[in-house]
């Protein structure tokens, strides 16, 4: 019997356990689906997938029990640094969380002390390399995800011929957005032994850990194939497009799944009714609880247009907030759900005031609330100047909620236009608003609506086929690895 492929999935976040943003759904929800993958799936070989996180502070590990598993210390120039290995098992996924000073130093995830970020992370990227030795686990892929744990992908590649452990392994870099690069950790490395990086990168890109990682990586994968093609373009590359576009072979695009069983509106007990693709009408029920409890007028007849999300430039909110100004003519309610950007956050609450009888903004974080957004509303708005991915808009179609995005990233990969939404290409409000009207117009003909709730129930994000997407990209780096033996 083949033994099954062994995948270290590293990740700073990983829900339940602590999550901050989509990361965290991503890391709590891949590792298990590679894991869930048959043999034939996954190209031939099962997939011994674990998971392995920093023990933040804020770790929650209600449910779970943590076992001490390893201790060991790593070399830095003001002396050892010990580190500890604690497992867990997650309904059946191994999950482990390595503890030390550097981790300890942030309460939190992530801090607003660049210095702080990048002892933590360089060490836990390190570590995480260390600590598979002392676990007697070898992994043959070492799956790092954005710029956190990206510098482990440069290490592997630095030491795997000095390093028995690792001569064999490959490492793939997930980049969930590629403009966040990371702080200077030039100071961080030379502490831990490396000398300073000789590499292909722009000189900028040196010190910093991502561009480090999609340096050392064997493979690169984007979270979408729109932007794995747009990552090599001026307008999204973010001054790296040239040296990612000699890398342009090893790059893939792989969209992000959604937790199916999380978000069911067959069995989500948010939902005031639940109801299914076969059996839509109870929806209805759905969005007057929703109405009630926003204290909005009750009305089967006004479509609801819907916010989920960060409240960001990234994400287009200023788009929002004037678009609807531009069509405040027509027959509309509208919820905002996020927090984020202060004046973004005023903007919204403006908003609810210009317009009290049609607008809520709940500027907070709620995620039953967001659920129930989903079952209740008619229309979700999704303008992001450019979005890597995106799992709200899947979200939405899975509970017929409708989305208006603009044609950009992983948006264009899952949203068809007049198929299950509506897209539009220019970031402006005037075109968000063009597509607002079309959707508005669209939707009192019962017939053409709910066959674009169907159309967007019935596409399946689920984990499984991205999965096996990824399993055949580890399969490829085992081949390129046998075939330069």
């Amino acid at each position: 019997m083949l033994e099954k492929l062994k995948v270290l999935f590293l990740a700073s976040e990983a829900d339940p356990f602590v999550k901050v943003g989509g990361l965290g759904d991503v890391a709590g929800s891949l590792p298990a689906a590679l894991r869930a993958l048959t043999a034939e799936a996954a190209g031939g070989q099962k997939l011994d997938a674990r998971l392995m996180l920093p023990l933040h502070p804020v770790i929650r590990t209600d449910g779970v029990t943590l076992r001490p598993e390893a201790a060991f210390s790593l070399g830095h120039a003001s002396g050892e640094v010990q580190a500890q290995v604690y497992a867990a098992d997650l309904d059946g996924l191994p999950v482990y969380f390595i503890s030390a000073e550097p981790v300890n130093a942030v309460q939190t995830v992530y801090s607003t002390n660049a210095s702080l970020d990048a002892g933590k992370y360089v060490f836990f990227s390190l570590a995480a390399l260390e600590a598979a030795r002392h676990l007697g686990w070898q992994p043959e892929i070492v799956h790092a995800n954005d710029w956190h744990t990206a510098l482990a992908c440069y290490a592997l590649k630095l030491r795997r011929k000095d390093d028995p452990l690792y001569r064999e392994a490959r490492s793939l870099l997930t980049v969930h957005n590629l403009p966040f690069m990371g702080p200077n950790i030039s100071e961080q490395l030379a502490a831990f032994g490396f000398d300073p990086p000789a590499t292909s990168l722009p000189w900028w890109g040196n010190p910093l850990p991502l561009p480090l990682g999609l340096w050392g990586a064997d493979a690169i994968v984007a979270v979408s194939p729109t932007y794995a093609r747009e990552m090599l373009t001026p307008a999204a590359g973010c001054g790296l497009e040239s040296f990612l576009s000699e890398r342009a072979l090893q790059m893939y695009g792989i969209l992000n799944g959604i937790d199916t069983r999380r978000f069911d509106p067959r069995a989500d007990p948010a939902l005031d009714r639940n109801y299914s693709l076969k059996s839509l009408k109870p929806r209805q029920e759905n969005k007057a609880g929703l109405q009630r409890q926003l204290k909005l007028p009750v009305s089967a007849e006004t479509p609801i247009l819907a916010v989920v999300s960060r409240l960001d430039p990234q994400k287009g909110m200023d788009l929002v907030f004037d678009a609807l100004r531009f069509i405040e003519g027509l027959d509309w309610q509208a919820v905002l759900l996020g927090t984020g950007d202060p004046e973004l956050e005023t903007q919204a609450r403006r908003l609810q005031k210009d317009y009290p009888d049609r607008v809520r903004a709940e500027v907070r974080f709620d995620a039953r609330l967001a659920n129930r957004i989903y079952a209740g509303a008619d229309i979700l708005m999704m303008p992001s100047r450019y979005e890597p991915c995106g799992l709200s808009q899947m979200i939405a179609m899975r509970y017929g909620c409708v989305p208006v995005v603009r044609a950009t990233g992983g948006l264009v990969d899952t949203v068809r236009d007049g198929e299950t939404g509506f897209a539009f290409a220019e970031a402006s409000a005037e075109a968000l608003s063009l597509a607002l009207r079309r959707a508005v117009s669209v939707y009192p003909d019962k017939n053409d609506w709910q066959a674009l709730q169907v159309n967007g129930m019935s596409r399946d994000f689920s984990w499984k086929a991205f999965a096996r997407q990824y399993a055949e990209v580890y399969q490829t780096l085992l081949k390129g690895r046998n075939n330069h033996r």
